[in-house]
């Protein structure tokens, strides 16, 4: 499966194994290999993969899941949702994420990976891909009660390119919110923070740019801005800071994909709300260095799940205050 989104054509690179014990390569070493950059998108999904999570899920399309996976032990875990990217289109879907949801849960994290209806799909596009992540982020409530090591008080989201944009949207819900009739905010979860890696922020600007991915916006939207302004300011992060949730960027500076302008115009909207935010711009990193246990990128996307992860939400958050009505 090729990326087809010019940069998102990343092929023919060697393949890797994450293995258990370390990372070890397919390209003539026998021992582990030394972290790198200029991950492609067939390594994520060819070769050896991590055995997938238990799916469950969590509506009646069979688009409408997750995968969960709990780390080694008998403690209490905090919970990360991941919401892969893909330009929102059909043809990209959670494999991608299986290296990324395997290290976390090593880790020691618990990870919900969530499918959802794209482009292309029956039902997904406008409003079905957003319907689809708020009922599968809230699902984890249902989740917290049939594993009880689950911390749903320490629920983060880390979403990747496309999946960034959907993971700051969600985490910006107030209760009651609904998309052209369809509600998406009945009773939303709480969330500790957001992790968005080289996510698209700025639906309106992104969508103006002519890459296969940019011009996915208007088939995600339904049309252009000019066509339906209201729906690009329901779900558009540049125009709904997710207030009282604390916010972490991390983007490539070699990312050709997401350019890493829209990680810091974000940046500067969320601190100019009064926001917790910070950026971690790597200087050899591209698009899917992030979303891969193996590259040099890895260690500052770990650190940033660990720094949310730790803390508890932020007081009186504008969700929590929502909630409480």
């Amino acid at each position: 499966m090729t990326y087809v989104n010019d940069a998102w054509a990343l092929t023919g690179k060697c393949l890797v194994t994450f293995a258990l014990a370390g990372v070890l390569g397919a390209c003539g070493g026998e021992g582990p290999t030394r972290a790198r950059n200029g991950i492609a998108y067939d390594e994520l999904t060819t070769g050896t993969t991590p055995p997938r999570g238990e799916r469950i899920s969590y509506g009646p399309d069979s688009l409408q899941f997750g995968e969960i996976r709990l780390p080694a032990g008998k403690t209490k875990v905090p919970i990360v949702v991941l919401i892969h990217g893909g330009c929102w289109r059909a043809e990209f879907d959670i494999t991608h994420l299986s290296h990324a949801a395997d290290a976390l849960t090593r880790a020691g994290y618990a990870t919900w990976t969530i499918e959802y209806r794209r482009v292309g799909n029956p039902g997904g596009g406008w409003p079905g891909t957003f319907t689809d992540v708020a009922r599968g982020l809230d699902y984890t409530r249902q989740l917290g009660k049939r594993f009880s090591r689950l911390d749903t008080t320490r629920l983060v989201i880390v979403g990747h390119s496309a999946g960034g944009q959907l993971a700051l949207w969600a985490a910006s819900r107030k209760r009651g919110e609904h998309l052209d009739g369809v509600p998406v905010a009945a009773a939303p979860i709480a969330v500790t923070g957001v992790v968005s890696l080289a996510g698209i922020t700025d639906l309106r600007s992104y969508g103006t740019g002519t890459g296969s991915c940019n011009r996915s916006v208007a088939a995600l939207m339904g049309g252009t801005p000019a066509e339906f302004p209201e729906r690009y300011s329901a779900v558009n992060p540049a125009e709904r800071i997710p207030l009282g949730v604390r916010v972490r960027f991390v983007h490539g500076k070699q990312d050709s994909i997401v350019p890493l302008s829209e990680s810091e115009s974000m940046l500067a909207l969320v601190r100019a709300s009064g926001g917790d935010a910070r950026l971690s711009a790597i200087e050899s990193a591209g698009h899917f260095d992030l979303v891969a246990p193996v590259s040099a990128a890895w260690r500052d996307v770990l650190g940033a799940v660990r720094e949310l992860a730790a803390g508890k939400r932020l007081a009186n958050t504008s969700m929590e205050r929502e909630n409480k009505r």
